[in-house]
């Protein structure tokens, strides 16, 4: 490549990666989710749009895993441990069960309605039964949904990617022989030394980070995101999960008190962003337009399977047992997203020579873009039909200020909806835990400063400042008087997450 040519892929690569930042401000706009976007960058630049020949499968297989790593440790970063402890179990079933559940039926779905051969259904069920941890990342960041649900959420797209490589891998073989109680020792290994190996590297990456002074603070964030990679890479030379090791790495480096949390959380926010956007651009470069019209009736009709029977079984099965509401239960159902993952693991085969794997990446790509457009959008409806939205919900929000960072704390947003009792309560009757605060009150359009005599109405949005340990308290204290008023206490109301 001379020097020309490298300004000119420079310059390419900038204005790609600036155009797909405004699309994302677009689509937020439009309630559509980025990853469509992206896609769409990607086939206007690849060969059949401004024509930017690429179709190195293996190139974009293995940037497409390093991707991964790199959205799942944004993930992990991003995860209270709070938030999915309880939820542990039900997430791990619904990454184990569920994944072989959903892969077995939309398998068989596909064989049987599309005609496909055993090992090309097999390897579609394989690939479509994972969520997107990027989807279902950014779905929590706008659906203001129960801890429980979003634990669930979280965990499952954190922990799924493992077996799903798995069953991929192990079906990409040609000519396909299966093993079931091969299959199983693998799957067992490589869950739990992938486990093990992403919890030491976090408790070790911890341990270091907190009794090693860095001459500058911007290195803190790099550190702890190395970590992470560490785990990945580390997990993958054991011939273990390398993608259920950084997620695991990224939790406990996220929930052990490190310094400048937030600007870690920065950090890896972008770089995650960064993944997302190059991951779905270069998948967006292998498709060619002209070859996906045979796929969209295959892939419509995988998606339904996938959608309306696949996805319901394989959650009411894994979640058997662990009294999760019917409501709770049909919404994660409709919450599992389909986004880079799939389209990534479909690679997979054609790396391996599985014949028919290009008309299988078309298959799930079109899948991707039609039910994404579907889902993606119809989630936040979809919470507030069936009562998953609390009324006394508050929201993160990520702000930029090293006063807030030094102090551990954290900006809550809250709109006090009908039947809220926190009506004509006034902020001191209020009693937040110290030293929790609320420091600004939106109230039809104006803002202003609250007094302690101020009353709190019905529409006001408040802003509170809490630390990281008091938080849980506070929120606490804002749906025990949401629920029976300033005297809840005395009701025996003390705020508790349903």
């Amino acid at each position: 490549m001379t020097l020309e040519q490298l300004y000119l892929t420079v310059l390419l690569a900038g204005l790609i990666l600036l155009a797909s930042i405004v699309a994302t401000r677009a689509a937020s706009r439009v309630g559509l989710p980025s990853l469509l976007l992206f896609l769409g960058v990607g086939v206007i630049v690849g060969e059949d749009g401004l024509g930017l020949q690429f179709d190195n499968y293996l190139l974009a297989d293995h940037l497409g895993t390093v991707a991964l790593a790199m959205i799942l440790i944004e993930g992990g970063l991003t995860t209270r441990f709070s938030d999915i402890r309880k939820v542990l179990a039900p997430a791990g079933m619904l990454a184990t069960v569920g994944v072989v559940v959903s892969m077995l039926i939309t398998a068989a779905g596909a064989h049987l309605l599309l005609g496909l051969d055993w090992q090309l259904s097999l390897l579609l069920g394989a690939v479509v039964s994972v969520t997107d941890a990027a989807a279902v990342f950014s779905v929590l960041r706008v659906v203001p949904l129960p801890r429980r649900v979003a634990g669930l959420l979280e965990a499952e797209s954190g922990f799924n990617d493992a077996p799903a490589v798995i069953f991929v891998l192990m079906f990409s073989v040609t000519p396909l022989e299966i093993s079931p109680v091969h299959a199983f020792v693998e799957l067992v290994y490589e869950l739990a030394a992938g486990a093990a190996i992403g919890l030491a590297c976090g408790f070790l990456g911890a341990f270091a980070l907190r009794r090693i002074a860095l001459p500058a603070s911007g290195l803190y964030p790099l550190a702890t995101f190395g970590i992470g990679m560490v785990a990945f890479a580390a997990g993958g030379s054991a011939h273990a999960s390398g993608f259920l090791a950084c997620y695991l790495a990224a939790v406990v480096l996220a929930n052990s008190g490190l310094p400048h949390r937030s600007a870690t959380r920065s950090f890896a926010e972008g770089l995650g962003w960064l993944a997302q956007i190059g991951l779905f651009v270069l998948l967006g470069l292998l498709v060619d337009p002209s070859e996906l019209g045979a796929a969209i009736l295959p892939g419509v009709v995988t998606g339904l399977v996938l959608l309306l029977v696949a996805r319901p079984v394989s959650v009411a099965v894994s979640l058997l047992g662990f009294k999760v509401p019917w409501r709770e239960q049909l919404f994660l159902s409709g919450a599992g997203l389909r986004g880079a993952v799939p389209i990534v693991l479909a690679t997979f085969p054609i790396v391996g020579g599985v014949p028919d794997s290009v008309y299988l990446l078309n298959i799930v790509f079109i899948l991707v873009v039609v039910f994404t457009l579907i889902q993606g959008p119809s989630l936040l409806p979809l919470a507030g039909l069936l009562g998953l939205i609390p009324k006394e919900a508050t929201r993160e929000i990520q702000v930029e200020s090293a006063p807030l960072d030094v102090l551990d704390a954290e900006l809550l947003t809250m709109t006090v909806q009908e039947p809220s009792k926190l009506h004509n309560v006034t902020v001191l009757e209020l009693r937040l835990p110290d030293p929790s605060v609320i420091t600004l009150i939106i109230r039809d359009g104006r803002t202003f400063v609250p007094q302690p005599d101020t009353r709190i109405a019905i529409g006001d949005e408040l802003l509170i400042v809490t630390t990281a340990k008091t938080r849980a308290e506070a929120e606490r204290r804002l749906r025990a008087v949401s629920r029976k008023g300033k005297l809840a206490y005395w009701f025996d109301e003390f705020g508790e997450a349903e």
